[in-house]
């Protein structure tokens, strides 16, 4: 299968690539190499060293004899460029990494929240819109985030993207419809991605793109087998304060005896999923993709939940690190249940992988083990979610 991705020079996007290389599917990357950017921005770079793109793809061809190629195209501003692209390569399949990923990233500035606004929205629906102008019958694979569904507490197993629902007749009786589950963004970023799903819907209903939407939990861990093989190809590890998810950030934390950091009562409820279950769900998705006139189908792509100060303990207690609770710069509910259906990658072969078996490995072989790249100054989180929560948090 020929699979083009978008975003493959990222953090899922490029062990997504590799996986996916390794198993045979012939790849192309299509990368505007923005968060090396975003890197350059905040002064904060990955713990892991991360090499130009071009030592990456020389480096896998060199050790497992399969060539990637790299196409440097802004998706979001190069419609032209990208539908070429797609009328060239004829993909069977697109795999969509390519939107700005960091909630707090998303609501540091003004500037910042147009920036995400622009990039995600017109990234999204450039690809749905040259899939439909190309004619061509590509399977997209987009990545999106259980953030669609909000963080309250609903009384029932949130399901895997649609509700069924009654609506009362004005006459007499009932009429029943299946929508999508209630969108409850709870930043610039979720509302992004939230604007997303109705993309899918509309180019699903109209023109019968064949689409899968994976709503992700949160992504801990660096590595994958594939970039195992060599340094070169290591993963990123995001621990500042915008772009570092709670889990990778303790696990940083605890290397260098600094302060698990929680955000208010740490009584958030999260799910989570290592990243070689991501690159594993993608490959499932792209194996088992819809019908034409099928129905998006919605995965959600976690495998298990947790409160954070219950994950901030279990690493105090690994590793002997204190915990610091802190003003929570997001505006949320202090405490929520989270309950969650993933019964079709379960049920697609998925065997997950769980905090208690990879945690200590990724604290000794990474986290410890380039601990004198990390800049303690970008580690507390500097982004706030309204002007209120900036004063109470500096107070």
């Amino acid at each position: 299968m020929k699979v083009m991705v978008l975003g493959g020079d990222g953090f899922c996007g490029w062990p997504t690539s590799l996986h996916l290389s390794n198993r045979g599917h012939d790849i192309v990357i299509v990368d505007n190499l923005s968060r090396r950017n975003i890197d350059n921005e905040l002064e904060a770079y990955s713990l892991t060293p991360i090499e130009p793109m071009g030592v990456r793809i020389n480096t896998w061809e060199q050790l497992s004899g399969k060539r990637i190629r790299f196409h440097r195209i802004d998706i979001a501003g190069e419609y032209d460029k990208l539908k070429t692209l797609i009328l060239e390569e004829k993909p069977d399949a697109i795999v969509h990494f390519a939107e700005q990923r960091a909630a707090p990233y998303s609501m540091k500035s003004e500037y910042h929240k147009c920036y995400t606004v622009n990039n995600n929205l017109n990234a999204t629906h450039n690809v749905l819109c040259a899939i439909v102008a190309t004619g061509l019958p590509v399977h997209l694979v987009h990545l999106g985030t259980m953030g669609v569904y909000g963080y309250g507490s609903p009384d029932t197993k949130i399901p895997e993207g649609y509700l069924n629902v009654r609506i009362r007749k004005e006459d007499a009786g009932e009429v029943e419809k299946e929508i999508l589950y209630p969108a409850d963004p709870g930043s610039i970023y979720h509302m992004t991605k939230t604007q997303d799903q109705l993309f899918f819907y509309y180019y699903n209903k109209n023109d019968g793109v064949r689409i899968t939407d994976l709503h992700q939990g949160i992504v801990w861990g660096t590595n994958i087998e594939e970039t195992l093989q060599d340094e070169r190809l290591i993963n990123r590890f995001d621990y500042d304060g915008d772009y570092g998810t709670v889990l990778n950030r303790f696990l940083m934390q605890s290397s260098i005896n600094h302060p698990l950091t929680v955000h208010g009562s740490g009584g958030q409820t999260r799910a989570f999923i290592h990243i070689q279950d991501t690159v594993r769900c993608i490959e499932i998705a792209l194996d088992n993709p819809p019908e034409r006139n099928e129905r998006v189908k919605i995965f959600n792509q976690m495998t298990e939940t947790h409160r954070v100060r219950d994950l901030a303990q279990l690493v105090s207690e690994m590793t002997g690190t204190e915990v610091l609770y802190m003003n929570n710069p997001r505006k949320e509910n202090e405490e929520n249940d989270l309950n969650v259906d993933n019964k079709c990658f379960l049920d697609l072969g998925l065997n997950p992988t769980t905090l208690a078996q990879g945690l200590l490995m990724e604290v000794r072989d990474v986290a410890e083990k380039y601990a004198h790249r990390c800049d303690r100054e970008k580690i507390i989180c500097k982004s706030y979610w309204t002007r209120e929560k900036g004063l109470e948090t500096q107070n």
